[in-house]
């Protein structure tokens, strides 16, 4: 399916970011996606879609996971990616096409919170360097919606920068740029398995590793 409307940005730092990503669409994977691959693929590794379900992207970007996701699904299945950018969406969507899959995947651009899906309507989501893009204030907004739409048993996994207990030269100096900089290095570093926890879910599966020198956490969950 071609990309379609939803929500339009919430305030002026959703037009920023929106404006930002869109900039940046046709060569993000030059930028990011050498080093950002290998944390996205442990990290649906540890969703494990399964066929027949339904599935949630949150922040799809240029589309590498919704093709997995697709080939995970088959053809009975049925993926729902959310991007703020359009950008995004257009080459998302020309790789989808590439692969013979964009009758799996509706891609949906605009703000959220809010999610809009029925309660208990999906199986799975999937979030990579994703949650930390949003605001403090809107994280837990944003799972509570996620826990919302789950199914009982429901599963989530976030991919992300995580926090070190002992920060570095290396978080130390990222977190500078993020302060003095926050619309081209925009992720902040989050305790992933936290805030899950915060929102309501069960913490299943957790993984670490590094990119850059800094921490990356691959953090599996589930409802109750």
């Amino acid at each position: 399916m071609s990309p379609v409307a939803s929500q339009p940005p919430h305030g002026p730092e959703q037009n920023q970011t929106q404006a930002f990503y869109d900039r940046i669409s046709g060569i993000y994977d030059a930028l990011s996606d050498s080093s950002e691959h290998i944390a996205r693929e442990k990290g649906l590794a540890q969703l494990a879609a399964g066929p027949n379900q339904s599935v949630v992207e949150i922040g799809f970007g240029t589309g590498h996971s919704l093709v997995s996701l697709a080939q995970s699904v088959g053809p009975n299945g049925k993926v729902t990616g959310f991007d703020i950018s359009p950008g995004m969406g257009k080459v998302a969507h020309d790789r989808l096409t590439k692969e013979g899959l964009s009758d799996r995947v509706d891609i949906r651009i605009g703000a959220i919170p809010p999610l809009p899906l029925g309660g208990d309507s999906i199986d799975r989501c999937f979030m990579s360097f994703t949650l930390e893009l949003f605001p403090d204030a809107e994280i837990a907004a944003v799972l509570d919606e996620v826990n919302r739409v789950l199914r009982p048993s429901g599963k989530i996994t976030v991919v992300g920068m995580g926090i070190e207990d002992h920060p570095g030269v290396m978080e130390r100096t990222y977190q500078w740029f993020h302060r003095h900089f926050p619309h081209i290095v925009d992720c902040h570093p989050i305790d992933i398995a936290g805030v899950l926890r915060q929102a309501g879910f069960n913490i299943a599966q957790e993984e670490t590793m590094e990119m850059w020198g800094l921490r990356v956490g691959i953090v599996t969950a589930t409802t109750n």
